[in-house]
């Protein structure tokens, strides 16, 4: 059977597509997700060969999620929606499927036989994504939106990802490897990234490593590896 995952913001909708997903019996279903960041999470974990997803949600839209996932972690996507002109969009992004709401039974077994076959063919899902526009963060009980242009830098830790701006520092879900694709950030070292507009000075060390200030006085680490590089960007 495909494993599935269902994320769509509304409980009804939700269940009522999981019942018509159940009838067919082409699918084991790993779970519901009512938003973004909790769908990014179970992606990880379960790692689902497909997605049944909602277009239209609260705070992050489906397709900002799939700007969220990594390309090796990426499923297969039906998009689900109750509006015509997003649907064209989907088909837009190249999507595997679409369903609009509500969900006939006669349309999902078409979506079904699509499925199997893109499956059995063995062709990877592959998405033309945007770029990241705002970073999510968890924020107390809330998914705070920071603009990526406002992130001076990013670091890893054994305690996840961080965001560091002029209001603070935030955690995020979101992966380096991720934010260094999808976002303008550079890397300049193994777990540093920094944002190229927020560089105030960079300082040679010996044997071609580097020390970056940002403009708010933080001292980030260049290895040898991403000096290049940065150089580059930087047009240095």
């Amino acid at each position: 059977m495909i494993r599935a995952l269902i994320i769509d913001d509304e409980q009804h909708a939700r269940e009522e597509l999981e019942l018509l997903v159940q009838e067919t019996g082409a699918f084991e279903i790993l779970g519901s997700c009512a938003n973004a960041i909790d769908a990014l999470r179970r992606i990880r974990t379960e790692k689902p060969e497909l997605l049944f997803l909602d277009i239209q949600m609260p705070v992050l839209n489906g397709f900002e999620l799939l700007a969220m996932i990594e390309d090796e972690l990426m499923p297969h996507v039906v998009f689900v929606t109750a509006y015509d002109e997003h649907a064209l969009k989907a088909f837009e992004e190249k999507t595997l499927d679409y369903l609009l709401k509500p969900v006939s039974r006669e349309r999902l077994l078409k979506t079904v036989n699509k499925v199997r076959e893109t499956i059995r063919r063995g062709e990877p899902p592959y998405y033309q994504v945007e770029p990241l526009r705002h970073i999510p963060c968890q924020f107390a009980n809330r998914i705070k939106l920071i603009p990526a242009a406002d992130v001076e830098y990013v670091y890893s830790d054994l305690t996840g990802i961080h965001l560091v701006t002029s209001e603070g520092q935030f955690f995020t879900e979101l992966t380096l490897k991720v934010l260094e694709e999808r976002t303008p950030l550079l890397r300049c070292q193994r777990q540093f990234l920094v944002n190229p507009d927020k560089i105030d000075e960079i300082k040679l060390l010996e044997n071609g490593l580097a020390e970056l200030k940002t403009q708010l006085g933080h001292i980030l680490p260049v290895s040898r590896r991403y000096l290049r590089q940065l150089k580059v960007r930087l047009k240095l």
